[in-house]
């Protein structure tokens, strides 16, 4: 009897150690559909499409599946199931109708808190001290179909985004092996997302960063962590020039029961600037053109 046939949709590390893990265990993947690299994002992290070619599996990178034309050669591919890690684009409810098998989504949350778009970073801006991977059954709300597994891992108030994503990185190949059996058999097991739990939250872009400095000094902090390297960076501006901060230490002598009106500048050397609630020193900075002189009592 031959093995099922999976239809891998996937990107970033996530889909690299899901898709490696079935091909390891010489599962019947017919094809790969992701996305070609973009030449304006920071590429830190491996991509499904190297462990694909490694084992000449066919890989696609369509700008986007829900046409006629990507239908019908999805279609040709008779995927008896479908399993999408970290693929970008929605799937269209026709294309989720074809495996007898169903199609099914690993998601960077605890679901059903944050469905949707960079749920590690939003998760780290919040911070929250837990987050996890959860495998479920895709339908056409986003992130809202049952849930089959979920594995967790505490995260550190001062983790960046990244060094969360490397702590939660295993718990879906975790998840995977535990389930990928009872998925092939037709037998995993599904409950219900409690949608009265459920929050959602969109894509990020570099502006998103932008410092409000009436927040307290943990929001902005939380901020901070959340999209310092590799992300685009947290930022504000003085007279027009960009100023990077990249890393900031909420309770450092130089802060530490300081207070201001928010975006006061307290200190030029180190950098310490009042926040709604108190005062942040800023350790590592960057401008992003040529630099203008600071001066203490300045307002960013």
């Amino acid at each position: 009897m031959s093995k099922p046939r999976i239809l891998f949709f996937g990107y970033s590390e996530v889909g690299y150690e899901c898709l490696s893990l079935l091909l390891e265990r010489g599962d019947n993947v017919v094809a790969l559909i992701t996305h070609e690299d973009n030449p304006h994002e920071k590429i830190w992290f491996k991509t499904p499409a190297g462990a694909a070619k490694e084992k000449v599996i066919p890989v696609f990178t369509p700008a986007g599946v829900n046409t006629p034309e990507w239908r019908e050669r999805i279609a040709a591919l008779q995927p008896d199931l479908i399993l999408s890690v970290y693929y970008r684009h929605m799937i269209g409810t026709k294309i989720l109708a074809l495996p007898r098998l169903g199609p099914w989504n690993m998601h960077g949350s605890l679901l059903p808190k944050y469905r949707g778009r960079a749920p590690i970073n939003w998760a780290v801006l919040h911070g929250e001290p837990r987050i996890g991977m959860t495998l479920h059954r895709m339908v056409k709300s986003a992130d809202a179909g049952a849930i089959v597994d979920q594995e967790g891992v505490a995260i550190g108030p001062r983790d960046t985004a990244e060094q969360a994503f490397r702590k939660v990185l295993p718990c879906a190949r975790i998840v995977l092996a535990r389930q990928i059996d009872a998925l092939l058999a037709g037998t995993a097991p599904e409950t219900p997302q409690d949608e009265s739990q459920a929050t959602y939250f969109g894509g990020r872009t570099p502006e998103d960063g932008r410092v409000v400095w009436t927040q307290t000094s943990r929001q902005i902090f939380n901020l901070v962590r959340a999209v310092t390297d590799p992300y685009p960076g947290a930022f504000t501006e003085v007279n027009g020039v960009r100023l990077m901060l990249w890393w900031a230490e909420p309770d450092s002598p130089a802060a530490r029961g300081r207070h201001g009106r928010p975006g006061e500048i307290l200190s030029v050397a180190p950098l310490v600037v009042a926040t709604g609630d108190g005062a942040l020193e800023f350790t590592r900075t960057e401008w992003r053109g040529l630099a203008p002189a600071l001066q203490t009592g300045q307002i960013l």
